[in-house]
């Protein structure tokens, strides 16, 4: 049967509310063990239940008799390959305390480096691949406007090195950078690890704070520089204990470098096991623009990976890229000249900028909003 329209089912609520007609629905992840439904009177020609629990007496020969497609649970593992939301801080922090990590986020790690990481047998693949999928759909939910209020987000990406300790002074840069662009209405993105990443999504969560709040965060932060300092994590958790309510932004990390603490300032973690999905997802979802503060290789690669996709249209649209740092990017690294070539006569030339300034990066991404590309 041909669908027009297919509707997602991801809450219990949703799924009521089709009253039994369940043509073109996708029911994601539900638990029905306990739910009062007769189910002998639903329509499931053409559903389809993706690692749904039912009550025994609901078995899956008897929901494909009726028509639907039932996509089983996978057997012992430590993450939810169906799940039907993004994940948050306290759900991949649980478990974890300053003498032991046990959190679910370092089980999942332990599990994705004893199955091979990149490397899984095939049913282990396959249960990543559909927790990806997962993800993905949780962000264009979330992008979309469907999980918070204020419609459609206005995606900035913040990219720099997960090295920058806390006591740079880009660091604070990309802290009020974030804090500026959150409170200009833009929706921060960050690859969800330590340095420039947990520098960006804080300035998102501190969106309401005053000036002299954000120099006690970061004076706090200072007494643990490094990701691989000791009370690393417990000078972030001050820093929420201060201020326990934040502005809301996402994170995008992976398990692949799970070894990298993912930081704990961002509202909505959207967490992979593939790197090459989320470094090009999360490249295409920034579609107000990049900011690129001083990294290494990672976030070279991001850069032309960015500007590969303005350069070909790859998404529809083009975007403003803007280089936070003079010096590294204008003369020790000249990929800004590099870049300005490679530009040279294409449409995105005008959207791509060199600063030091904060104020002066806002400006330009607000002054260059996205446009479609022309071929």
């Amino acid at each position: 049967m041909k669908c027009a329209i297919v509707r997602e089912l991801d809450s219990l609520e949703a799924f009521l509310r089709q009253k039994g007609q369940l043509h073109c629905a996708v029911v994601q992840g539900l638990d029905f063990t306990d739910a009062d439904i007769n189910w002998q009177r639903l329509d499931f020609q053409g559903a389809v239940f993706l690692g749904c629990h039912f009550p025994k007496e609901v078995t899956a020969d008897f929901l494909v008799e009726k028509g639907a497609v039932v996509f089983p649970q996978f057997p012992e593992l430590p993450y939810n390959p169906y799940r039907n939301r993004l994940y948050a801080r306290a759900e991949l922090m649980e478990g974890w305390s300053a003498q032991e990590d046990r959190s679910v986020d370092k089980i999942i790690y332990d599990h994705f480096v004893k199955k091979g990481k990149s490397k899984a047998d095939i049913l282990e693949s396959l249960a990543q691949r559909l927790h990806d999928h997962a993800i993905d759909d949780g962000v264009r939910d979330l992008l979309g406007g469907r999980i918070e209020e204020g419609g459609q987000k206005k995606v900035v990406g913040i990219m720099g090195g997960h090295g920058t300790s806390r006591d740079d002074p880009y660091f604070k840069k990309v802290v009020q950078l974030a804090r500026l662009l959150a409170q200009q209405g833009y929706f921060v993105a960050t690859g969800g690890g330590p340095g420039t990443m947990e520098a960006a999504n804080l300035g998102a969560w501190l969106v309401d704070a005053s000036d002299q709040e954000v120099e006690r965060v970061i004076e706090v932060l200072k007494a643990a520089p490094h990701f691989e300092s000791p009370g690393y994590m417990e000078a972030a958790q001050k820093v929420l204990d201060l201020h326990p309510e934040g502005g809301t932004s996402l994170a995008v990390p992976t398990w692949f470098y799970g070894h990298e603490p993912s930081n704990l300032f961002s509202r909505h973690i959207a967490k992979y096991f593939s790197n090459s999905i989320r470094e090009d997802g999360l490249l295409a979802i920034a579609t107000y623009g990049v900011v690129f503060a001083p990294g290494s290789a990672g976030t070279t690669q991001e850069i032309f990976m960015d500007a590969t996709q303005n350069h070909y249209g790859t998404f529809d649209d083009i975007s403003p890229m803007v280089f936070l740092g003079e010096k590294r990017y204008m003369e020790d690294t000249l990929l800004f000249p590099c870049l300005s070539q490679l530009a040279d006569g294409r449409q995105y030339s005008e959207y791509i900028y060199c600063t030091d300034e904060i104020d002066s990066a806002v400006k330009f991404i607000e002054a260059h909003p996205p446009v479609k590309y022309v071929k």
